[in-house]
């Protein structure tokens, strides 16, 4: 909602609801509209009330005086109920035992008591009303019959009045709790919704990282060969290049760049889909040995070792024939980024019902020698995520001069 819409909504409600506050709280233009007619049925009723006493009971003007100067405060000090109606009450009392007129403001004044200020506070002030009023009619009418039967009805007036405030503070404090519940339920919604995007971000960079990093690193490859060769021959050092072999260097060079945008196009179009378009397709198990002669036509030395059942492995779930897939593309790409020119054995092995190893091991470079990429180590990381999240586990490192990366996956039997 709008800003504009939920100030002119505010001024629909009444302040307890627009303010958030049962007690202290300004007024909105609902509340001046509830609060002018009662101000003014306060007082004609005041006045009827003292006229029906006054005709029953006589009283000296002096005593008549002194009941519409009480009564008037009363009606007065209506205006201050809302902000201040323990005060406002507690002031009152002597007008509700000394005056008749003032006794439609109590109504009001009962009401907000109760609606407004605990019971702790409330129910001893109720007592002192009690009181008054019982104590006026005996004091007017006498201890007759029609006096007890006056102060039973004050009794029961003030406490209908009160249950009805207490009605209505039970029922505006639920309201609010409601609201307050909404409120922390859009919030907790608006978080678990940030989080959610936060995750397909890091789950789409990730993908972004294992898609663009093989094929820059071929290109980077074949790049660095051209130009090696290119100065071995200026140098006169070595034979220079052919047409022919450049040609092919720059044929294989636009090749991966044209597979790495059209790569980058479908994580984008998965990015940009609306939930009805259709996933390119994925990586599968099939495809590792396409990834390995691509590393192998850029020059890269590589073993490959496939233990498993090609059936059989082609029937494991997809999104675990992905994640195997993007280990070996992770594993040949720090290779030729890390230790360039090394041999890279590749090994695939299990069987189903047991686990689904992928090792990627290849000689670790001098770490005083090695080349320096920025950002190096992210990729292992994302990696790592991307396994735990299929129910495995990912372990690299160096040792014996060898680096290793594994992952092991759970192959379940069909």
């Amino acid at each position: 909602m709008g800003d504009g819409n939920g100030f002119a909504l505010r001024w629909l409600l009444p302040a307890e609801f627009a303010d958030g506050d049962v007690t202290r709280s300004r007024r909105t233009p609902l509340d001046w509209v509830i609060d002018v007619p009662v101000f003014g049925g306060a007082v004609l009723l005041g006045l009827v009330v003292a006229g029906l006493a006054w005709n029953a009971v006589p009283v000296s003007p002096r005593m008549q005086a002194l009941d519409l100067a009480l009564g008037a405060l009363a009606c007065l000090s209506l205006w201050w109920r809302r902000r201040f109606p323990l005060a406002v009450a507690l002031l009152a009392v002597p007008a509700q035992a000394l005056s008749t007129s003032a006794s439609a403001a109590g109504i009001a004044i009962t009401i907000g008591l109760a609606q407004r200020v605990p019971w702790r506070w409330s129910l001893p002030v109720l007592g002192l009303y009690m009181a008054a009023a019982g104590s006026s009619f005996l004091f007017l009418a006498g201890p007759r019959r029609d006096g007890w039967i006056g102060v039973a009805v004050s009794l029961a007036y003030y406490l209908v009045f009160f249950a009805c405030g207490s009605a209505l503070r039970a029922r505006r404090l639920w309201v609010l709790a409601l609201r307050r519940d909404a409120e922390r339920e859009r919030a907790d919604h608006s978080r678990r919704l940030a989080d959610t995007r936060r995750a397909e971000r890091e789950a789409i960079a990730r993908e972004m990282h294992d898609v663009l990093a093989h094929r820059i690193s071929l290109l980077s490859v074949h790049a660095g060969a051209l130009v090696y060769r290119s100065r071995q021959r200026d140098a006169g050092s070595g034979p220079g290049l052919s047409t022919a072999e450049v040609a092919e260097s720059a044929g294989i060079i636009r090749d991966n760049a044209h597979q790495a945008l059209e790569e980058l196009h479908d994580v984008l179009r998965v990015l940009r889909a609306d939930g009805t378009g259709t996933a390119p397709p994925q990586p599968r198990m099939a495809e590792v040995r396409r990834l390995v002669e691509e590393a192998r036509a850029a020059g890269q030395p590589v073993d490959f070792h496939d233990g498993l059942d090609g059936p059989a492995a082609d029937a494991l779930r997809p999104q675990l024939q992905r994640t195997a897939y993007r280990v070996v593309q992770e594993g040949l790409t720090n290779a030729r980024k890390h230790a360039p020119g090394t041999r890279v054995a590749v090994r695939l092995a299990g069987t189903p019902g047991s686990a689904l190893t992928v090792e990627v091991a290849n000689p670790a470079p001098d770490q005083e020698s090695a080349p320096r990429v920025p950002g190096a180590g992210a990729g292992l990381v994302g990696l790592a995520e991307r396994v735990e999240l299929d129910g495995g586990a990912l372990e690299y490192g160096r040792g014996c001069g060898v680096f290793t990366l594994r992952a092991r996956l759970p192959w379940m039997a069909r």
